[in-house]
């Protein structure tokens, strides 16, 4: 079907959410058990002690924010196998459940104002798993993700990550980009990009010496207070 010309442009800011870690709590221990098959993918995958593998995995997070990037660039790992024996490994359904307070939260946001996007260096498979199981897929207009059948991997914090969701969730420029996540390497890229960005340090995570972004909150609703402009009941 060709474009109506007289349609009017979505001209709408994008509000990105980081779905782990950030859509739910750390306290949920997802990152604990994710960790735990990460160093196992290590031990079994390139043959090395626990103890090099918990140092190896460490390095490739400092140096890429991410673990699967350094096990494809330096040890042509598969990103497809590691999705399988890690992400997909997980027993989500055992760990997280449906989050009423979250679902509120995002419902409140006036979706005429602002377009909710989900922005994740999981592939998809496992983005979807979590959002279905927190009951909250129908609230997002669309995911950008990292895609693991596409090498070299683009994912965050660089930025060609960044410039493809843009232009993925159809964003005019970056002031019109408005970004949650919890990890301080992404905030901080996504900040100097020109994006709106809010570091999410719960309470039992040391906040930064430095911070990371302009804005920083413990939890989630405290975004209401920050841009009140995006929810339903703005004056």
């Amino acid at each position: 079907m060709a474009p109506n010309p007289n349609a009017t442009p979505d001209t709408r800011p994008v509000f990105f959410f980081d779905i782990d870690n950030c859509l739910y709590s750390r306290s949920c221990n997802v990152l604990e058990a994710m960790q735990k098959l990460i160093r196992q993918f290590f031990v079994t995958h390139l043959s090395i002690s626990a103890e090099e593998a918990h140092d190896l995995h460490r390095r490739y997070y400092r140096e890429y924010g991410f673990a699967i990037e350094g096990l494809s660039r330096h040890h042509k790992i598969d990103p497809l196998v590691f999705n399988r024996e890690v992400d997909d490994a997980l027993p989500l359904d055992d760990i997280l459940k449906p989050d009423q307070k979250l679902r509120k939260l995002l419902e409140s946001f006036d979706t005429t104002k602002v377009k909710l996007w989900l922005l994740t260096n999981a592939y998809v498979t496992h983005a979807k798993r979590v959002i279905t199981i927190l009951q909250i897929e129908d609230l997002f207009e669309g995911i950008t993700y990292c895609d693991y059948g596409q090498l070299p991997l683009v994912c965050k914090p660089s930025a060609e990550m960044y410039e493809k969701a843009e232009m993925e969730a159809g964003a005019l420029s970056t002031e019109q980009c408005y970004f949650i996540d919890d990890s301080f390497l992404n905030c901080k890229h996504a900040s100097v990009r020109g994006w709106r960005t809010v570091h999410f340090v719960e309470s039992m995570v040391p906040a930064p010496q430095v911070p990371a972004s302009e804005y920083a909150i413990q939890d989630l609703d405290e975004l209401r207070t920050l841009f009140p402009e995006l929810f339903k009941d703005a004056a």
